[in-house]
């Protein structure tokens, strides 16, 4: 996997598969992380769905990051974080996720400041 943005700077190792997000249309990227990796709470305009592929990957739905109100996803496992609802994740071992929708794919932070494009 190369490296990439897709509005996230800071993802470790991102491909798009397929598609364009940035564009209207299908599209799927594959995103590497490693233990401890941490996405605050944002949100996109259209829905996402994640699969993981291998690894631990945690989401949870609210406002600001709670690992206590979080759900695990393992190899296979499938989430889906509906447009517009805001969400956060976070990894617990090297994990690769496959996320999949429809373009123009966009992150919104609940915190301004949690953005790591702006940091």
């Amino acid at each position: 996997m190369g490296s990439g943005s897709c509005g996230h700077s800071r993802w470790r190792e991102l491909a798009v598969m397929a598609g364009d997000p940035s564009k209207d249309g299908s599209f799927v990227l594959r995103l590497k992380m490693p233990a401890g990796y941490k996405i605050a709470a944002h949100n996109h305009p259209t829905s996402e769905y994640i699969t993981v592929l291998s690894g631990n990957f945690h989401i949870g739905m609210g406002d600001k990051l709670d690992e206590a109100k979080g759900t695990e996803l393992t190899a296979g496992g499938f989430g889906v974080a509906p447009a517009g609802m805001n969400h956060f994740a976070w990894a617990t071992s090297d994990t690769i996720i496959q996320v999949h929708g429809e373009g123009p794919f966009a992150i919104t932070y609940v915190n301004p400041a949690d953005d790591p494009s702006k940091k």
